[in-house]
């Protein structure tokens, strides 16, 4: 199974800098614009509620790609002062929807570590008529 990986400096431009990363190590696979919008999404999390947000911040994306799925983690640099958790914000929030929409996205969600550092997991399953064509990098 090929696994990319690849860390970002905890500023927010380098969001838009991880998710071309994203889209352009999975090259048109069916599932790179899901995988990008959760590494954006999975990345601001990072930024805003731990240590990768801080001057010396830095988050860490790993993609692996097999015939049968495509796994994104984002893993912080810690100091979280809440653990992730899909949330239920009102309808004028302007916070609170990232990890719901992630969950929406994928098959399977993953939350592990502590607060010395956590990994975010979503598994994005590959429908079985696309396993074959679906190109990697």
């Amino acid at each position: 199974m090929p696994t990319h990986r690849r860390t970002f400096p905890g500023k927010p431009q380098q969001l838009r800098a991880a998710r071309s990363w994203t889209r352009a190590t999975l090259n048109g696979h069916p599932h790179s614009e899901d995988a990008a919008l959760i590494v954006t999404e999975l990345g601001t999390n990072a930024l805003m509620h731990t240590a990768s947000g801080d001057a010396a911040g830095a988050f860490h994306v790993t993609l692996t790609v097999s015939e049968l799925t495509v796994t994104v983690a984002v893993t912080d640099s810690g100091d979280a002062k809440t653990s992730p958790a899909v949330q239920h914000p009102s309808p004028n929030a302007t916070h609170g929807r990232g990890l719901g929409m992630v969950t929406a996205l994928a098959d399977r969600v993953l939350v592990q570590g502590d607060d010395s550092g956590r990994t975010v997991t979503a598994e994005l399953r590959i429908p079985a008529g696309l396993q074959e064509s679906a190109p990697c990098s």
